[in-house]
């Protein structure tokens, strides 16, 4: 399946939720696998309206070193060693991956998960049909090149990250990728408080980066409305990368700022209306309109009585509804010609009345 790359395309919207490795918390709740833990979440994503479904895939040794600190919310997540938490969660490989992705693919949803060394980005490069550059890769333009190279479309986050930076990496890919790349706005903030979105930035990078898709990745904690997510949407953002849990009261890791299955129904279908009420870029009536147009608007009428043969001047016209006769638009076609018929007052003036 490819269906975040079909959609955004078509200028479809694409949520795509990122259980990225909070698999592990659910089955330690559940008291069962991590992997029955990661099905049920796909499985809720699924039933959610949830296009796609993206996992993480690192060990700690190779992503971070020992001493690496801590930059979320350590209040939410007590760990202050990047080393120790990545740690927690580094279990699965290939095979695991490989049970996942064909998981998603019976249930019709779009597997992917974001490399972070040389060995997942390969062992993943027949799992899925996109690769995910994380933010925090952005400046590391070996790995980026080495993903790019896979020939496959890429979606790469920009967050933290300045104009100059995104262009070097932007031209990096280019160098060996022309599929299909979508570029998300994104706050490297955990949680991003809801004034620190700066959801305009989505037009800039429309405006600079038109040969792109746009999309966002959203590291704020779910809104009653999903106003933060519609209104990237209406700004231009097609994709929507939202981290995904089943238990946001659950401390530690990206549970904390994550949707569940309501926040995801919520804003599908807020989408949903959206992209009903917006309708086409076309300007003309609408057929729902015709009935109304010719009711509503004016035709040329006789203020009088106008007898057969007098030619019709100015004075003996008026405007009133529907616009069932002559427009009034057309009254210089109309004065100095004369009546083919007696006209009575208050008639509707028709081409058929006048020669």
């Amino acid at each position: 399946m490819n269906t975040i790359i079909e959609r955004s395309k078509n200028n479809e919207f694409v949520l795509i939720a990122e259980i990225g490795v909070n698999y592990y918390d659910i089955a330690k709740k559940m008291q069962i696998t991590p992997m029955n833990a990661a099905k049920l979440m796909i499985m809720e994503a699924k039933k959610a309206g949830i296009h796609a479904v993206k996992f993480q895939t690192y060990k700690a040794e190779t992503l971070a070193a020992k001493e690496s600190p801590s930059y979320w919310d350590t209040t939410e997540e007590a760990t202050t060693s990047q080393f120790e938490l990545f740690k927690k969660f580094d279990g699965f490989g290939y095979d695991e991956y490989k049970e996942l992705a064909q998981y998603c693919n019976d249930l019709k949803i779009e597997f992917l998960s974001t490399a972070f060394d040389i060995e997942s980005a390969d062992y993943l490069e027949s799992l899925m049909n996109v690769y995910k550059i994380s933010s925090s890769d952005l400046n590391n333009l070996p790995f980026v090149e080495y993903q790019a190279k896979k020939g496959k479309p890429i979606i790469l986050s920009v967050g933290a990250a300045n104009v100059e930076e995104i262009d070097q990496t932007l031209e990096t890919i280019r160098k060996y990728n022309n599929e299909p790349l979508i570029l998300m706005h994104c706050v490297l903030e955990y949680p991003t408080p809801y004034n620190h979105a700066n959801l305009n930035k989505i037009l800039s990078l429309k405006e600079r980066y038109s040969d792109v898709i746009i999309g966002y990745s959203d590291h704020t904690k779910p809104d009653p409305n999903a106003d933060i997510v519609k209104t990237a949407f209406n700004l231009g953002a097609i994709v929507v990368e939202k981290h995904f849990t089943l238990d946001k009261t659950l401390s530690g890791n990206d549970h904390y700022h994550a949707m569940d299955t309501n926040d995801a129904k919520n804003i599908v279908q807020g989408i949903e209306f959206i992209e009903t009420i917006r309708g086409s870029y076309d300007i003309n009536c609408l057929e729902s309109e015709l009935t109304s147009r010719k009711n509503a608007r004016r035709s040329l009428v006789a203020i009088n009585f106008i007898e057969k043969g007098k030619t019709i001047t100015a004075d003996m016209l008026t405007f009133k509804r529907p616009g069932t006769g002559i427009s009034p638009a057309d009254i210089d076609k109309v004065v100095g010609r004369k009546a083919l018929v007696d006209i009575q007052e208050d008639s509707i003036l028709e081409q058929s009345m006048l020669f």
